[in-house]
């Protein structure tokens, strides 16, 4: 017997959702992610990944009852490293309340998978990070940083899927039946292939923050070259989607406008990125070695270190979402287009 299912089939009720509780789990998981990377970020920045030395437990305590008197007025590392579990656990519960509801109310069945690959994807994202301590393992460490903004990617994906874009793509754009869309290939390609660059960026910056002690100096030379240069390569890419999207007048307003948000926002990285140097491995024309000029820099192992390479590292996995996220509404548009102007393909399985 052959079958027929529509991948881009939306809810049936008055405002294109069977119930709004579907949307309101995928963008609080979306929401509560970003704090949660950035937390994780400040722990490899201030070496706090050993402060708590077992897990699942809290030095012997369960993790949610252990005193919380301990844990704010101890000390920093300790603070931020079982705060960032607490968070995690967070994250994982409100996953699973998303995985309930998206079963009872969510119509598209391609969607109540994806939303259970995600609860998968989180939770074998906390076993990593927990294996990471029990073997004081620093590979670990870097992998457990490295799927992060791919669930973070995932989540900004189901959230878009419950957006009025979605449901309606054509209606924003500067033309009739999508006459005009069929030229999103480019575009399209260009997005894809800018995504793929700024994950393998992020990867090349874990590997840089995650460096084993054992490591020669060559190797971390190398690995500073490659990031480098492959920043250069993505600051190039993420300028010249922006450019096409800009000159796609057909595009709804608010995809071309991404274009913007990704200029600034590769900019702002390199910034942070030249920042994040000066601050942890030296200042240049010997700033830090002159009398009048050393008083004024900013130390390293302060505040302002911490943060500021923490936010190189957050502002990395933000750029990366907002690549994936015009990927997902040019695909989108592409398969509207492609199937009539709204009416979707049907495939048989």
């Amino acid at each position: 017997m052959t079958t027929h299912v529509d991948l881009f089939d939306q809810p049936v009720s008055q405002d294109g959702l069977s119930s709004p509780w579907p949307k309101r789990f995928a963008w609080l998981v979306t929401c509560l992610t970003f704090p949660l990377i950035f937390v994780g970020g400040l722990i490899t920045t201030t070496d706090a990944g050993m402060a708590v030395p077992d897990w699942p437990t809290t030095f012997g305590y369960n993790m949610f009852l252990y005193p919380w008197y301990s844990w704010f007025f101890g000390p920093w590392d300790l603070f931020i490293e079982h705060g960032h579990r607490l968070f995690a656990s967070v994250v994982g519960m409100v996953s699973i309340a998303f995985v309930v509801v998206a079963f009872k109310w969510e119509q598209r069945s391609w969607m109540r998978k994806l939303v259970v690959f995600a609860l998968l994807l989180v939770s074998a994202q906390g076993i990593l990070g927990g294996v990471r301590v029990t073997e004081n393992e620093v590979l670990l460490a870097m992998v457990h940083g490295c799927t992060a903004p791919l669930f973070f990617s995932l989540t900004v994906f189901n959230s878009t899927t419950y957006t009025r874009f979605w449901r309606g793509p054509l209606a924003d754009c500067q033309t009739e039946n999508g006459q005009d869309l069929s030229r999103l290939v480019k575009p399209l390609r260009l997005a894809a292939i800018t995504t793929v660059l700024v994950y393998v960026q992020l990867v090349l910056g874990a590997s840089i923050r995650h460096v084993p002690v054992t490591a020669s100096t060559q190797t971390f030379s190398t690995l500073v070259i490659f990031h480098l240069v492959m920043a250069l390569v993505v600051t190039v890419h993420v300028i010249a989607l922006a450019v096409s999207l800009w000159k796609h007048k057909e595009l709804a307003t608010s995809i071309r406008r991404t274009g913007k948000w990704l200029t600034g926002m590769v900019l702002l990285q390199v910034g942070l990125g030249a920042s994040t140097w000066v601050l942890n491995y030296g200042y240049p024309f010997g700033w830090g070695e002159n009398e009048l000029t050393a008083n004024h820099l900013v130390t390293t192992y302060g505040w302002w270190q911490a943060h500021i390479t923490t936010a190189h590292m957050a502002t990395g996995s933000l750029l990366l979402v907002f690549c994936v996220a015009v990927v997902t509404r040019l695909l989108r548009l592409r398969f509207v287009v492609k199937s009539g102007a709204g009416e979707s393909d049907k495939v048989t399985v």
